[in-house]
């Protein structure tokens, strides 16, 4: 996934009717799964400031499993 693919524009700002939202997103939605989670991805990696290429790996240190006592 290219870095340029996705556009962010975090000044535009609409407040419109029911009807005219649904128009928008009926046609600028991703229709796959698949490109929802690529867009959600890179929407994380905005704002979690990491590459793309090269997410983050998991902390498995902070959680710890074990049995009740009982």
């Amino acid at each position: 996934m290219e870095k340029g693919e996705f556009k962010l524009d975090r000044t535009a700002f609409h407040a419109g009717t029911h009807e005219e939202t649904e128009k928008y997103y009926s046609k600028n939605q991703p229709r796959s799964s698949y490109e929802r989670l690529k867009a959600a991805n890179y929407l994380n990696s905005v704002a979690f400031q990491f590459d793309l290429n090269n997410p983050p790996k998991m902390d498995r240190s902070a959680f710890s499993m074990g049995k009740h006592k009982f």
